[in-house]
């Protein structure tokens, strides 16, 4: 009984934060915590900001841009000091940037995937490639980062040196996991209602979909969890950054929205061959550059064989899957794998980088 209600207990507690989350405005760049890495921006303009991150000892001369998805804060990238994919990547001497997408506002309705592909993620690469007087960059990109990293590749195949996709969401015909089903049932009718009535998808219905996705492990397991590990150092302090970051979705802007569910979703379009960007196919046979397609084996957000399938569709000739024993969100902060899959891709990018002595 006094486990019952140490659980309640934890789980009331989540569910007021969710309510203080919604009070202070979802995915705000002002609500972020301390960054645990010291960064600078370099760059700010249209909705990215483009932060730079440098080793203490540099030994690879081409820089990493991280692609992040877009329906949260970045910060879970850089969450704890042994729990950082940003200082894996130091701690191998890459000098790593990473792209901080600016939550949309009412002005930014009509922006699609051939803005967030071809202008805004473009400007930032272009940016990098100015700053480190570099050609190419590695990429990487993580869940719908993924996504835009693999539709610039194949749009920019000269400016990406290596490619590394993290849980893409790329096969939207497999259907083994409950958003997807979600998606199935609304209606073309139903999301442009929710882009008429509100401008952008908005940050709550973002969220409710994301928990959706897997609603026992981020309901009560996760506080059974919290109670179980309550006294081992540093958990409660874990707990309490993920809880923070599980809230900081930001709105979808509306046309980006709209491609989403119905032309990646429901018509399954960039799988099929038949995604278009400003009116042009997309061919991911022009994806030539070496591509490692990191896929988490206990993924309840993108099923691993929504990713897998990925290799048979691009160019590239040195491309392989990597699949490793996490879930979604363990791939980038899970002990495991800071201990052996980060150290992994940095090593496949490294053999594939000029080395500076």
């Amino acid at each position: 009984m006094p486990l019952l209600n140490d659980i309640a207990s934890h789980w009331l507690d989540g569910t007021v934060r969710m309510f203080e989350a919604v009070s202070r405005g979802y995915g705000s760049p002002a609500t972020d915590p301390e960054p645990v890495t010291r960064y600078r921006e370099v760059y700010r303009a249209g909705k990215v900001a483009l932060r730079r991150y440098t080793p203490e000892v540099r030994m690879h001369r081409t820089p990493v841009v991280i692609v992040y998805a877009l329906i949260k804060r970045p910060y879970i990238l850089d969450l704890q000091p042994d729990k950082s994919v940003v200082r894996a990547l130091l701690n191998q001497g890459f000098e790593v940037y990473l792209i901080d997408w600016l939550p949309p506002t009412k002005a930014d309705t009509e922006l699609g995937f051939e803005e967030y592909v071809g202008v805004e993620l473009a400007n930032a690469v272009h940016a990098v490639q100015q700053s480190e007087d570099v050609d190419q960059v590695h990429l990487i990109g993580y869940c719908f980062g993924a996504l835009l990293a693999l539709l610039y590749t194949a749009t920019h195949p000269e400016a990406v040196r290596n490619l590394v996709t993290l849980t893409i969401p790329f096969d939207m015909g497999v259907r083994e996991i409950g958003i997807y089903h979600l998606v199935d049932s609304m209606s073309e009718l139903a999301v442009d209602l929710v882009t008429k009535v509100y401008g952008n998808c908005p940050a709550w219905m973002v969220n409710a979909n994301f928990l959706s996705m897997a609603p026992v492990h981020h309901g009560l397991d996760k506080y059974v969890g919290l109670y179980r590990n309550a006294q081992r150092d540093g958990y409660a302090e874990m707990f309490e950054l993920f809880e923070r970051w599980m809230m900081s979705d930001v709105p979808i802007a509306g046309r980006l929205f709209r491609q989403l569910v119905i032309d990646l979703f429901k018509r399954n379009a960039l799988a099929r061959g038949e995604f278009r960007l400003g009116g042009q196919k997309v061919d991911l046979r022009r994806v030539s550059c070496p591509l490692l397609n990191v896929v988490a084996e206990h993924d309840d957000v993108v099923h691993p064989r929504s990713s897998l399938g990925l290799l048979e569709h691009v160019g590239s000739t040195d491309k392989a899957n990597v699949t490793f024993p996490v879930g979604h969100l363990g791939a980038v902060v899970s002990g495991g794998a800071m201990r052996k899959l980060w150290p992994q891709i940095g090593a496949w990018l490294a053999a594939r980088d000029f080395f500076e002595n």
